[in-house]
């Protein structure tokens, strides 16, 4: 059986003008594969690219030149409706923030991301239960985010990005706010979950042991691709 190729890149470059004759090169010639069921680490100095490179592969922007191909489709020659279809059944996102809803309840929070993409409150439901008991958090449902501990905030963020199933799990930061050992027990989720249900995992991290987790380390240096 072939592995596929979920995300690959090729010669992709992003400019930022900072006025009329500034330029900022904040990617270059980047060529990269991310196969399908990897644990990949991007690491690099502050200002290297990491975030841009993930954004890009996110869909959350297009690269000024070069190709991007999210499960075999070219994501420069899609439209937004597209991206955003792209972003809400092929990828999830884990942030350092966690950028939860204050005000849901973690089931509501996973649930929200479920019925966005059109399932019924029903299905939803069902699904965000599942989803909370897989990280660990069943017994945690209808706590809203002030009542989490950082640890529990961030399980409730990884059920949100599985909440559709998707084909690649995107990690910025994703233990940058959480003590050593919470940071262990999400990279341990993480990989678990890697392990039992073949989710691509790609995390932009400075932490060299978290590096170490992945099979594969990408390093960047000013944009671009040293290792």
């Amino acid at each position: 059986m072939t592995i596929q190729n979920v995300i690959e890149m090729r010669k992709v470059e992003k400019i930022y003008n900072q006025g009329l004759q500034s330029e900022i090169k904040v990617l270059k010639d980047i060529d990269l594969k991310i196969k399908e069921g990897e644990i990949v680490a991007i690491m690099g100095p502050s200002g290297s690219g990491k975030t841009t490179l993930l954004d890009i592969m996110g869909c959350l922007m297009k690269p000024t030149s070069g190709e991007v191909l999210i499960d075999g489709r070219e994501i420069e020659k899609m439209n937004d409706d597209e991206l955003a279809h792209i972003r809400g059944s092929k990828l999830g996102f884990i942030f350092q923030q966690y950028n939860l809803i204050n005000t849901f309840t973690a089931l509501e929070n996973v649930e929200f991301a479920i019925r966005i993409n059109g399932k019924s409150k029903d299905e939803a439901r069902r699904r965000a239960v599942k989803l909370l008991k897989l990280v660990g958090l069943e017994y945690r449902l209808n706590n809203k985010p002030g009542q989490l501990s950082g640890g529990e905030q961030q399980r409730v963020a990884v059920a949100r990005a599985l909440a559709n199933n998707p084909k690649v799990i995107l990690g910025d930061e994703l233990t940058g706010n959480l003590d050593t050992k919470t940071g262990e027990m999400i990279i341990n989720l993480i990989k678990d979950l890697n392990k039992r249900k073949g989710y691509t995992i790609v995390i932009v991290t400075h932490d060299h042991y978290i590096g170490k987790q992945a099979e594969r380390i990408i390093k960047l240096k000013d944009g671009e691709i040293i290792k």
